[in-house]
C-alpha cells in the first residue's frame, strides 16, 4: 500500500523546556472506527457535537491516525511508539506493505534514526512497533541501532506465553525479535506511581488493552504532558469511558485504567497527547457532566526548511 500523504509542516507542542514533535505516518481508513470501537456508534458520536469536525465526521465516522511522538529530555533523544512500518506483511490491508516517508519526517523534525537514544514502546501491538525495524540486505534490522528500546516486563512476558496466531507471530519475527537479537530491548518493572527512566520521563502502568500497557509522562518546569498509547484510542472515550477496543485483552481492566487516568488529569493543565487522535491530536481533559471532554490544544506547525 502506498501513501501519498505529505506533512505540510512539523507539528509540535511545548512542555516547559521540552518540544514534543508529532511524527505522522498515515491517517487510518474510515472503517477503522467501527471495527476498533464498535460501541462508538454514529448515534453515540452524534451526542457529542464537540467531536466534529476534527475528531469525527458529521455522519458520525471516527477519525483516527497513526503517528509517533519524539522529544529530547536532558541529553536523551526519545521516540514513543514506532507505528506500522514500511514493507511489512500484515493481515490488515490498511497496514500491509506501506511505503510512507515516516523516516524522512522523523529526520526533518531533527531525529535522524542514528541519533535516537531511547525508543519507548507503550505495548507490543503491530501498529506500535513497526518502525522498530527496517529492511536491509534482505533482513529486518533495528531502525534505531544506537537506541535502547524499552517496554514493560509484564508486556513482554505476557506475549512470550501467549498462543499467537500466524499474523502476530509474523509481527514478532519482523519487528520485535530483531531488536531482541541485537540486544537492544530492555524490560522495565513499573512501580506504583510509575517508573522514571530519565529525568522528566516517567512510564505509568495502564494495563487492560494489554497486560503491560504503558502511558508516558513528560515533565519540565512544572508542566506535564501525557501520551496515552492505546489506553484511549479516540476522544469519544472521554464522555464514554466504558467504550473499549475490540482488541482489549481485559476490557474491564482497560476501563478501570482509563477512568483512573482521566480522573488524574481532569481539570488540570496536563496536556494529553493521543497516540491515535487525529489533528489537533492534543488537549486538556475537562469535567463534562458525569464524565469528560477534550479541550483541544492545536500544535504549532513549523514549516519545513526549503
Amino acid at each position: 500500500m502506498t501513501s501519498d500523504v505529505t506533512a505540510p509542516a512539523l507539528p509540535h507542542w511545548t512542555v516547559g523546556d521540552i518540544t514534543v514533535h508529532r511524527i505522522d505516518e498515515i491517517p487510518l481508513p474510515p472503517e477503522t472506527g467501527p471495527w476498533l470501537l464498535p460501541d462508538a456508534t454514529a448515534d453515540v458520536v452524534g451526542q457529542q457535537p464537540w467531536l466534529r469536525p476534527d475528531f469525527a465526521g458529521h455522519e458520525g465516522v471516527l477519525h483516527l491516525d497513526s503517528h509517533s511522538f519524539a522529544f529530547v529530555v536532558g541529553s536523551l533523544r526519545v521516540l514513543v511508539d514506532t507505528g506500522i512500518g514500511n514493507g511489512k506483511t500484515r493481515a490488515n490491508p490498511a497496514w500491509h506493505d506501506l511505503h510512507t516517508d515516516y523516516l524522512q519526517r522523523l529526520t526533518d523534525a531533527g531525529f535522524p534514526p542514528d541519533s535516537v537514544d531511547l525508543v519507548v514502546l507503550t505495548h507490543l501491538h503491530t501498529d506500535h512497533v513497526g518502525w522498530n525495524t527496517r529492511q536491509a540486505g534482505g533482513a529486518w534490522v533495528p531502525t534505531f541501532p544506537n537506541a535502547r528500546y524499552v517496554t514493560s516486563r509484564a508486556e513482554r512476558e505476557f506475549w512470550a506465553g501467549y498462543a499467537m496466531d500466524e499474523a502476530r507471530r509474523q509481527m514478532f519475527r519482523d519487528s520485535v525479535h530483531p531488536v531482541e537479537d541485537a540486544g537492544l530491548l530492555d524490560l522495565v518493572d513499573i512501580a506504583d506511581g510509575g517508573t522514571e527512566v530519565a529525568p522528566g520521563l516517567r512510564l505509568l502502568s495502564a494495563p487492560g488493552h494489554t497486560p503491560g500497557h504503558l502511558a508516558v509522562q513528560v515533565t519540565s518546569h512544572d508542566e506535564t504532558a501525557l501520551i496515552t498509547g492505546d489506553l484511549i484510542h479516540h476522544p469519544v472515550q472521554l464522555p464514554h469511558p466504558h467504550i473499549g477496543s475490540c482488541v482489549d485483552i481485559d476490557p474491564d481492566q482497560a476501563e478501570a485504567s482509563r477512568r483512573a487516568l482521566l480522573a488524574s488529569v481532569a481539570d488540570t493543565d496536563t496536556l494529553v497527547l493521543g497516540t491515535h487522535f487525529p489533528e489537533p491530536t492534543a488537549g486538556r481533559v475537562v469535567s463534562h457532566g458525569d464524565a469528560y471532554r477534550l479541550t483541544p490544544v492545536p500544535p504549532t506547525h513549523r514549516p519545513l526548511a526549503q
